[in-house]
Formats: C-alpha cells, structure tokens, sequence
C-alpha cells in the first residue's frame, strides 16, 4: 500500500502491466499526444513530484520524463551520484526510505536490476525503471505507441530484432507476451537473450543465426547499438561478432513492402544500421523519440492516479 492506502504499484518490466493495463495505457497515450498538440493544458499531476535518479548518462530519458511532468503540472528533480549521499554509499535501502516520503514516484537509470528492485522494495511510491542492463521497459511503450500509430493493433504481426540480446531484446520479448504478436531473434551465438527471459515467451519467439530469415515477411524491424553503455572496451570484438547483422537497404528488402523500422537511439550509422535505413522511408525512429514522452505521462498518470 502507499501513504494514501492504495495498492502500490511500480513498473520494473513489462510485465508488471497486464495486456489489458498495456493497451489502455496506450490509448491514453494517444490523447494525451493529442491535447498537447492542440495547445490544451491537462495539469493531472498538478503539485506531484517525480525523483529522478540517474546512474547512466541520458538525453531522452531525462527530457521526457521532465517534460512529461511538467506538461502534467508537476515537477522533477534530477538527481545523480554526484550530488547525493547515494554516491558516497548511503545503502539503496535507506535512500529508498528518505527519498519516498519527500516525493510521489521515482524513476530509476541505472546498470543492475537488482539494485532497481532493492530499490522498490524499500520504496513507499511508485518506482520506474528508466533503464538498467537487463531492461528498457519505458522504451518499449513509445515503440508499441510508434507501431500502433503507424500500422494499427500489433497484435499478430511479426517482429525481427537484430543483434544483440540486450536489454532491449529482453524488453522485446516481455512485449511479444503483454501484446501478442511474433517475435524472431537473430543474433550470434555468444550474444543471446536470457535463456529464462527467452523461454518466458518461448510460444512466441524463434531464436536465429541469419537476420534475412529473421525479417522475411517481418512488419517491424528492430535494432540497437551493438556496444551499450559499459560495454565500450569490448566494441571490437563485438564489431566483428555482429559483421553481418547489420540493418541495411539489401536486409530490408526481405521484410515485408510497408514494414517499420526502429532504433532506440543513439545510433551508430555504418555499424548497426546503415545511413540509408535509417534516414529512410521505412524509418519511424523519430516519432519513436517523442512517444517516449507521451508513453511516460500515461505511465506516470496511471502509477500516480490510477
């Protein structure tokens, strides 16, 4: 329960929404994105407050969730190691308990996940996570909202992921149960999926070696840098395993004639996807980067008002 007596809820994965959850969630999205283009104040979150705990570096994390708030009337606050007791080692577990009784809901950007749940777990409001190694979920619902935009329900469709699997991937594959659709992995053999993330979805998914059989037919076409954020001293080596599962001009040409692509950015042209892809007419990244912020103020409404 929170300090209001209401069942508290976070959003650590996907999978803490159920598909029902999901798909409002999505909807309210789209009228949110609505009123805001057309100039109307809708201040739902007027005097709330969003704590916002940064461990890896970001540019659209932190600007939609602090636009998002703002644009909801409340607020946010940026935090990071540097300037709290958190970097010098306060335990997760107190900073948790300061933190949850100065404001209404937190968002998390950081490498584990076990520290996110730590987190919550002492949290007395709403925890986010804005990204750890193990899962991107808030990435997931702009790309969901992206998607259905662009070409209806997802539900169904199929869905290529090509590379590494990241936490991107294992976001991809919590989507393909909350929303029903195929998803096929193509990625080399030292670079696979969770094994227990990957069986979860086991129904839905086909693990693969060659990216053409991975898109052929696909309706959505998805990829990500192949070093992350502390992955920088293995960039050659990773260079070398992901040669061929680049997202190129001659790969799409296997997906289906009206597909997507997307990339959650940042990218990096000639290595993961190529300039023409990604500046192309199957490209869709960069209403991608803006529904991250009409995704999140559903999400933050939905935690923080039911």
């Amino acid at each position: 329960m929170d300090s209001a007596g209401k069942p508290l809820r976070h959003f650590l994965t996907l999978l803490d929404l159920s598909p029902d959850e999901a798909r409002a969630l999505l909807e309210r999205a789209t009228e949110l994105k609505r009123l805001i283009r057309s100039g109307k104040m809708h201040e739902s979150l007027k005097n709330r407050t969003l704590g916002m705990i940064f461990e890896k570096s970001s540019t659209r994390t932190r600007v939609s969730f602090e636009v998002g708030m703002y644009q909801l009337g409340g607020h946010a606050l940026f935090l990071s190691p540097r300037d709290t007791q958190l970097g010098r080692g306060e335990p997760i577990e107190d900073s948790a308990r300061v933190l949850s009784r100065m404001v209404d809901a937190v968002m998390i950007r950081t490498f584990e996940q076990e520290k996110l749940e730590l987190f919550a777990r002492n949290c007395q409001v709403p925890v986010i996570n804005g990204l750890t190694d193990r899962f991107h979920p808030c990435q997931l619902l702009a790309d969901m909202l992206t998607f259905q935009e662009h070409r209806g329900d997802i539900r169904g469709r199929t869905v290529a992921w090509i590379g590494d699997g990241n936490n991107m991937c294992h976001s991809y594959l919590n989507a393909s149960r909350l929303f029903d659709f195929e998803l096929r992995i193509a990625c080399p053999d030292n670079f696979r999926p969770d094994l227990e993330i990957l069986a979860g979805a086991a129904d839905r998914c086909t693990l693969l070696q060659d990216a053409t059989r991975a898109v052929k037919n696909a309706d959505l076409v998805v990829t990500d840098v192949w070093a992350s954020m502390g992955q920088e001293q293995e960039q050659k080596e990773r260079v070398r395993a992901f040669s061929t599962f680049q997202v190129d001009e001659a790969l799409m040409a296997h997906a289906a004639r009206d597909a997507l692509f997307m990339h959650c950015l940042p990218a990096h042209r000639g290595e993961e996807v190529s300039a023409a892809v990604i500046n192309g007419p199957h490209s869709v990244v960069w209403d991608e980067a803006e529904n991250r912020l009409h995704a999140q103020k559903a999400l933050l409404e939905f935690l923080l008002s039911g």
